[in-house]
């Protein structure tokens, strides 16, 4: 089975992205999943491969513009483990990967 790819999305793709990813990845610890992790900007998001991918709730606009087949969480708070633990939980139930 492939791994779980996730992509943590910013304006420049540098820094809060960057700051993103660590955070998923401490949240996916949490949560006993494994997963292939990458940051990008949004212009580059729109032709990776990404089974998931989080952004913050200023760049919702700009990813309607797209048609990306990745089941996109938009979140709030870039860095806040809880919120992407909360969004993300659901999301790996319905894709599996989880227990309800």
């Amino acid at each position: 089975m492939k791994k779980l790819s996730i992509l943590a999305v910013c304006g420049a793709g540098l820094g809060s992205s960057f700051a993103c990813e660590m955070s998923i990845e401490a949240a996916l610890k949490d949560l006993g999943i494994d997963a292939d992790l990458s940051h990008c900007d949004i212009s580059s998001a729109t032709s990776t491969r990404a089974d998931i991918i989080f952004t913050g709730e200023n760049f919702r606009s700009q990813f309607a513009h797209y048609n990306i087949s990745a089941t996109i969480i938009y979140l709030k708070r870039l860095v806040d483990k809880k919120e992407i633990k909360e969004k993300l939980t659901p999301v790996l139930q319905e894709m599996g990967l989880m227990a309800y």
